[in-house]
């Protein structure tokens, strides 16, 4: 089972990217598609915590996402752009992978699919080697084609798929976070139908028949201040 879960990762090397919106188009290793407007800078970084909490919410349920600021600061400042411009609202989970030999491994990814309309700029990669992060069950990584080609397309790991990490001979991808709650409607998502279809070949048999909607992505609200205990009147 160990040899086919490897296997299995080194071919999904090359096939973490955002599919072109443009279904059929011919990609050997799935690069970004070609926006045909400039893609926007980000708006003004916000001052970045040491970790920030986000809730996904998706018609099947929310997931809420702890960024790790500390440790891919680049990374977790960038899907904050999109968090707080609200250009999520209104994507999807459109892909969901099963790897090994029972399938109980995996990642659904979602995001804009390289819409030129609503990317910001590619951020830098920041390859785990270098942030310490790994690819463990309930992490947040950023799909890419080339290092340094991640935009708004992101996947959330089932199982440990720490072949994903970077290595002396690849890159790797870039882990920006955990999973506190949902990891059952993410796991709930790689069980849903899939499409005799797929954009390029790499994802056939991936793409889910309904994709499923991301009504809004936020920052949590912060935890109530705990209320100081009273005196009793003596």
């Amino acid at each position: 089972m160990q040899m086919a879960l490897l296997m299995a990762t080194a071919s999904l090397a090359f096939a973490l990217a955002a599919p072109a919106a443009v279904p059929g188009r011919s990609m050997q290793r799935m690069p970004q598609p070609r926006p045909s407007v400039p893609q926007t800078p980000p708006p003004p970084p916000v001052p970045l915590a040491a970790s920030v909490d986000v809730i996904i919410t998706t018609t099947q349920g929310p997931i809420q996402v702890q960024l790790d600021g500390a440790h891919a600061p680049l990374t977790s400042a960038n899907f904050l752009a999109y968090v707080d411009a609200r250009r999520f609202d209104g994507s999807s989970f459109y892909r969901a992978m099963k790897i090994g030999d029972e399938g109980e491994y995996g990642l659904v990814q979602g995001g804009l699919r390289g819409d030129p309309r609503r990317i910001y700029k590619a951020v830098a990669h920041e390859a785990s080697s270098v942030t310490g992060l790994s690819h463990v069950d309930g992490t947040i990584s950023m799909a890419r084609a080339e290092p340094g080609s991640a935009t708004a397309d992101f996947f959330i790991v089932v199982g440990n798929l720490t072949t994903l990490d970077a290595s002396a001979s690849d890159p790797g991808y870039a882990v920006f976070g955990k999973v506190t709650s949902g990891m059952d409607v993410v796991r709930r998502m790689l069980e849903l139908p899939r499409s005799d279809t797929a954009p390029v070949e790499a994802m056939k048999g991936q793409m889910l028949a309904e994709p499923v909607k991301i009504l809004s992505v936020r920052r949590a609200p912060p935890a109530p201040a705990a209320t100081p205990p009273t005196t009793p009147a003596p």
